[in-house]
């Protein structure tokens, strides 16, 4: 039986001029001092290794002298524009600590490490080609999701903000929880995540491609899962693979789950979720209205896999429904209207027709 991985790596999808209007309207698009292309142009390049000895697959770049002063007021400049709206006077208390490169992954990226000299603070983020799904995904997290999302788009290069966090399968191995209280804050944020990637139709979080955010709290510990990864925003096929309950490196969270949740509270749950995201939807109903508009007409994936996931979602639903969709597009909106039913009835998406 094929195990729950991706099919084969995904070619770039490029970013054509509607989805483009779009970003520029929502003040996602911008004009950048130096493009991913530039920074392939780097000299040498080390392994980076963790703290326990163990390689990262990330190389630490390094770039000649007669490239480096402009790759670094460059990067300083990219930063402002991501945290500041380019403000320049924050330029001068910053500089640039390191360069990583990593060829794991489609969109190969670049993670640049800044650090404010005033008080030695650090911060990242990440220079990445642009891709069209990855892009549909960071949106749909702004808009559905708990949490807000930080990107700039310039031709073929893509910035992300870094998200804070500890890697899932970092913290499955070292930080699991032996409480029961916070075990069971730990399942029923997972019940959580599992049902935001499969509203939006988010695919392959395993446990290295999501992050878990955790705040003290009175007693024990709040706990939040963000994804990372969004390259595979609605392309393949299996419906499984927008689950995260059914990756094996999510396992361990799984099993505490299946300890200490019934069946009826794993419903409640499901049900809280989707409520939110109703309310999310409501509260940028517009522009939610307009992405999904230009989402539906994109080429995303390939026909069959397009078939495959209409038929799945078919039969996990019950209606013939997505049998009509022809684009991912189209199929992620329609799992959207259908689990979040009730909702979309009492119009609180749209008052016209998507399409």
């Amino acid at each position: 039986m094929k195990g729950n991985i991706p099919s084969k790596k995904k070619s770039m999808i490029p970013v054509r001029p509607p989805l483009l209007k779009y970003l520029k309207q929502h003040n996602r698009a911008t004009a950048l001092p130096l493009q991913y292309n530039d920074l392939l142009r780097y000299e040498s390049a080390v392994p980076l290794y963790d703290q326990e000895g163990e390689d990262t697959l990330w190389e630490t770049v390094y770039y000649a002298q007669t490239d480096f002063k402009e790759v670094n007021e460059a990067m300083k400049r990219i930063y402002a524009l991501l945290k500041t709206d380019g403000d320049v006077e924050v330029l001068d208390h910053l500089t640039v600590a390191r360069i990583d490169y990593c060829t794991f992954g489609n969109t190969k990226p670049f993670r640049v490490r800044i650090i404010n000299r005033i008080n030695d603070n650090y911060d990242h983020f990440y220079i990445k080609k642009a891709d069209a799904s990855r892009i549909y995904g960071l949106e749909l997290e702004d808009l559905l999701s708990p949490n807000r999302v930080t990107f700039l788009i310039d031709g073929a290069t893509l910035i992300e903000e870094h998200v804070a966090g500890i890697p899932g399968d970092d913290f499955m191995k070292h930080q699991l929880d032996d409480t029961v209280f916070n075990q069971i804050r730990i399942a029923k944020e997972f019940i959580k995540f599992n049902e935001r990637c499969f509203v939006r139709l988010l695919g392959d979080m395993r446990s290295y491609n999501y992050v878990i955010d955790i705040t003290p709290d009175i007693e024990g510990s709040q706990f939040r899962m963000r994804a990372i990864d969004f390259d595979q925003q609605s392309f393949e096929g299996r419906k499984s693979f927008y689950l995260p309950q059914y990756f094996k490196e999510n396992n361990p969270i799984i099993f505490l789950g299946m300890g200490h949740m019934k069946p009826q509270t794993v419903r409640q749950y499901q049900l809280e979720e989707r409520s939110l995201i109703a309310m999310r939807v409501k509260a940028s109903q517009d522009q939610f209205a307009e992405l999904m508009k230009v989402m539906i007409k994109d080429k995303l994936s390939t026909e069959e896999k397009i078939w495959q996931l209409s038929e799945e979602l078919s039969y996990h639903h019950g209606t013939r429904a997505f049998l009509e969709c022809r684009t991912m597009g189209e199929i992620v909106y329609k799992n959207i209207e259908l689990l979040l039913e009730k909702e979309f009835r009492d119009s609180i998406i749209l008052d016209a027709p998507i399409s």
